[in-house]
This record gives structure tokens, C-alpha cells and sequence, in this order.
């Protein structure tokens, strides 16, 4: 473990650095986030700095209502009125298509169902689970090339072609053909989801609204999503945590179970940056596939930071051509020591991602992330808790 420890160290992530200016901030609990005596530059320079996770630097600016040149306005009036419309009808078939078949083949078959909020289609076997599989990447591609993906840039990376790979010397080599039993990857956009899908049609971590809602509420159930309620109790998080482990585990004993998909960030970022990881993924103590996502731009970008839903969607759609690039990291197994010690298995693969991602590591979260996006939105205070991480 030590020896792994070094060999990481030796090529350090970028790291934010600390912002000097917020070192002697006050314990008040309605402090003003933005000074309310300097100027609108100084204000925006001001929160750029402190959440540059979350900040949009694209020709579209912050929250996507920046001011564009006379090009891009020629561009998307033109896009607005063709691309669009095109888009959204071939979208929208093709998901009813994905949707009829998982009703089709879901007819007459029990869910699998752990409690009321927990059920599922993923267990299905024979004919009915390689249909819903195989059309469901089929499909998942296809819905990433009619919104402008044509072409993505996958890279798979072996152990010698990292700086650091979890295996030390004494490892035993049947570790090789251990399967993971989760996929970690940082989360940029719900474009990410489609990715994954489409590669591997593994299980996600889903609100539990999202089972409630048309067509994709049976399309989750039949991906085996694990529902949770976001702003759960201590209780509920405790049963999340241990359906979350339970799945890990199984995917990893089970080559025939649907492996686990999990971005322990918790909430996007702008994809730059790579935020503190969360231990869910890393519980079962069973070994880990790291994937990076990076989607390079010209004009738009398709991250999911700091603008609406609906806005994204239509400056998404009116992108004539949109670019995603993808680096699949050799397997991470964890030592003993990492088994024993969840934080420091999920900070090991965090700086493994981020070196070998060019990801610049960040300590904030997704409360900051609501406290930036209340300040752009005009609610000009935050609570001390904000304050209180700055010290």
C-alpha cells in the first residue's frame, strides 16, 4: 500500500487553490455573498472564483443567458427553426420505441421487489433481458447520435498505461479476472447517463420520482435503478446505502447481474474539475472500473452546471455537431487497506481520475453548487455553514 501511496503522490492532480480573501470570514449567519457596494464585474469575478466547478465559460456565459455575437445568433435562429424540431420528433421515437419494447417485454412478469419504493425488471432472464439489453444500447447510441454525437472518442487505458494502477506486487494475478462491482465516473451532464447505457446498460442511482414518471419510469425499472429520496433521513440513507452495497456485491460475484453504475461527486460540475467522492461505491470493498468523461466544445457546451433543464436541452439540440470523449481506466482493486478504510479507497481512485483526466480537484459540494445558483438567481444572503468551509 505504501509503495502504491508513493507511486500516486508522484504525479499530483491540480488542486483548487484556496482563495486568500475568504481565509478570516465571520460566523454570521446571513453574511451577503456578493459585496453589496462593488460593481456587477467585481460580483461575478467574485463568484467565479469561489465555485469555478460549477461556472459556464462557454460563448453562451452564466446560466446560458450571456450576451452572443452576431454569428451564433444567426446560428441558433437558423438551428431554433430546423435542427431543433428535427431533433425532438426523432427523439422522442426513439424513445417510445425503447419504451414499448421494455413494455412488451415486461408483460406478464412479477417486478422484482424489495419494498414499495424499490422494484425492478433487471433480474429478468432468457430472451426478455437480452432483448431489453441489446436495444437498449442500440438505442441509447442512437439517441446520442441524433442530438449531434456522431462520433465519440473512446480510449481504454491498461494498467501499464497509467501512472498509478491499484495492483501492488503482491497481488494475486486471479485478480485479473475478478469483474467490478461498480463503474465510477465523473458526472458532467444526464448526457452521461446515456453514454454509459449505451456501453454498458448498467443500473443507476435514480430519485425515486424518476420511477413515477412516463415512459421513463418503466425504462429506469428495467435498467434495475436503485430509487432514493434525495433529502432522506438518516434511516432512509441507511437502507439506500445498504441496497447500494448489496447490488455492488452482487455484480461483482454475479457476472450475469447487471453491474452498478455510480457518480460519487453527487451532482455535475463543468467537467474541469473533480469534487470530493462520496463512499457509497466503495462500501462492498469489491473492485472498481474508473471512467473519465470530457466533452470539448467550440460554442456551447453540454456540461449541466449552472443553467436550467430546458434551456440546456434547446441550446443542446441547436448544436449542429457535439463531441463527447470517454478514457476507460484499467479496474481498480483496492488493498486491505483500502478495503478496511472507505475514504481513502475513494480518494485514491479521485486522484487517480483527476491525474489521469487533467481534472483539477475541488473540496466543494453539492451545497455550495445551490448556494451559487441561488446568488445568480438575486438571493443575495447564505447561511454560515458556506462560511464556515472557507475557514
Amino acid at each position: 500500500m505504501e509503495s502504491e501511496l508513493k507511486d500516486l503522490n508522484s504525479k499530483p492532480a491540480k488542486t483548487q487553490q484556496p482563495d486568500p480573501a475568504h481565509d478570516d470570514a465571520s460566523s454570521k449567519d446571513d453574511r451577503p455573498l456578493l459585496k453589496p457596494h462593488s460593481s456587477s464585474a467585481d460580483n461575478i469575478e467574485e463568484l467565479e472564483k469561489k465555485f469555478a466547478a460549477y461556472v459556464r465559460n462557454d460563448v453562451y456565459g452564466t446560466m446560458g443567458r450571456g450576451k452572443l455575437p452576431l454569428k451564433e445568433k444567426i446560428l441558433l435562429g437558423i438551428a431554433l427553426v430546423t435542427l431543433l424540431p428535427l431533433r425532438v420528433v426523432l427523439g422522442m421515437t426513439v424513445l417510445v420505441v425503447y419504451y414499448l419494447i421494455c413494455r412488451v417485454c415486461t408483460l406478464l412478469s412479477a417486478p422484482n421487489q424489495e419494498d414499495e419504493e424499490q422494484e425492478d425488471y433487471a433480474h429478468l432472464g432468457g430472451w426478455r433481458r437480452a432483448v431489453i439489453l441489446r436495444s437498449g444500447r442500440f438505442l441509447s447510441r442512437t439517441l446520442l447520435f441524433v442530438v449531434g454525437f456522431y462520433w465519440i472518442k473512446e480510449t481504454h487505458k491498461d494498467s501499464s498505461d497509467t501512472q498509478e494502477n491499484s495492483k501492488t506486487e503482491g497481488t494475486n494475478q486471479s485478480e485479473d479476472q475478478e469483474r467490478p462491482g461498480a463503474i465510477v465516473s465523473n458526472h458532467v451532464s444526464y448526457l452521461d447517463i446515456l453514454y454509459h447505457m449505451s456501453s454498458s446498460f448498467p443500473s443507476f442511482v435514480a430519485k425515486r420520482s424518476v420511477a413515477k414518471l412516463p415512459l421513463i419510469g418503466l425504462i429506469s425499472k428495467c435498467l434495475g435503478c436503485v430509487f432514493v429520496q434525495r433529502e432522506s433521513k438518516s434511516s432512509d440513507f441507511k437502507g439506500v446505502a445498504g441496497a447500494v452495497t448489496d447490488r455492488v456485491l452482487e455484480a461483482h460475484q454475479d457476472k450475469t447481474a447487471p453491474m452498478m453504475m455510480l457518480f460519487p461527486e453527487g451532482t455535475t460540475t463543468n467537467g474541469d474539475f473533480l469534487l470530493p467522492f462520496k463512499t457509497g461505491a466503495f462500501l462492498a470493498r469489491a473492485p472498481v472500473l474508473p471512467v473519465i468523461l470530457r466533452y470539448p466544445y467550440r460554442r456551447f457546451s453540454p456540461a449541466w452546471d449552472s443553467i436550467t433543464g430546458v434551456r440546456h436541452m434547446v441550446f443542446l439540440l441547436c448544436q449542429f455537431v457535439n463531441h463527447m470523449e470517454v478514457t476507460h481506466l484499467p479496474v481498480y482493486y483496492p488493498s486491505e487497506q483500502e478495503k478496511d478504510d472507505p475514504k481513502l479507497y475513494a480518494n485514491n481512485v479521485r486522484r487517480l481520475m483527476a491525474s489521469e483526466g487533467n481534472l483539477i480537484l475541488s473540496d466543494i459540494g453539492l451545497p455550495e453548487k445551490r448556494i451559487y445558483h441561488a446568488a445568480l438567481n438575486g438571493n443575495n444572503s447564505l447561511p454560515s455553514v458556506l462560511h464556515q468551509k472557507d475557514d
